[in-house]
């Protein structure tokens, strides 16, 4: 029931915030669903990129999807997963969820501190800096088995000069594209290690996620966000040091 929950609780993060998902999804699979950390990497990447993927089409049908930015950000974010995934094979588990942990850190920190600022202030940069962020975020992504949103939504407010809206749905759908080949490698090369994927989980986790990702909005609309996001934040710190506690106790 708690893993029930927390797949719930994957999709209504996405739809709520546009990020933060994926930094949920690997600890309900690896603690609360007892996947192994390898397996629970790569189905990470294929269940949020399905849920990321329907909230985006919610934002398309609303006109809430800047293209230029998903293209400029989503192709090397693409290719950045691929290599990320492939070069995940060289990382032991352990390590994984080690790096895993020191990610979810550092988005508690920023969520935190973006939900602190008033002073949002666009400025537009270059197309290199999309570029550049993608890139980075894919290749992380691939890695560890997030979607990067916790740094694509204030990069795009910030880089892109997008309002709030046009981020989450552009965040989503740089999200769905680039989980999307990371989880391809990565299914890949577990089939290639003689290890498969539990498709039942996967498909449970899919579906409970696209139930919370359509509650999203709506709640979205009547939550003061900042609250939202800083309580968020600190769940995902508290969450990232029991994951570094037992990585090390093993």
């Amino acid at each position: 029931m708690l893993a029930w929950l927390g797949a719930v609780m994957i999709g209504l993060s996405l739809g709520l915030l546009g990020s933060g998902g994926s930094i949920i999804t690997v600890p309900v699979l690896v603690y609360l669903a007892g996947e192994p950390g390898k397996i629970a990497i790569a189905e990470s990447l294929g269940i949020v990129s399905v849920i990321a993927g329907v909230g985006a089409l919610n934002h398309v049908r609303h006109r809430h999807v800047d293209w230029r930015s998903v293209w400029l950000a989503g192709l090397p974010a693409m290719l950045g997963s691929y290599a990320g995934a492939w070069v995940s094979q060289f990382i032991s588990a352990r390590m994984q969820l080690i790096l895993f942990a020191i990610v979810m850190l550092i988005a508690g920190w920023r969520m935190y501190m973006n939900a602190m600022r008033t002073d949002w202030r666009p400025s537009y940069c270059r197309p290199g800096c999309l570029l550049a962020l993608g890139l980075g975020v894919g290749i992380l992504s691939g890695i560890v088995g997030v979607g990067g949103g916790f740094l694509i939504v204030p990069a795009l407010i910030l880089l892109g000069g997008l309002n709030m809206s046009m981020a989450v749905g552009s965040s989503l759908m740089i999200i769905c594209l680039s989980s999307a080949i990371g989880f391809s490698k990565q299914l890949h090369l577990l089939y290639a290690s003689g290890v498969h994927l539990n498709w039942n989980t996967f498909a449970l986790f899919v579906v409970l996620g696209i139930i919370g990702s359509l509650a999203g909005p709506p709640i979205r609309s009547k939550l003061p966000q900042p609250q939202l996001q800083k309580i968020y934040a600190v769940a995902v710190v508290i969450m990232a040091g029991l994951i570094l506690w037992k990585s090390a106790v093993q």
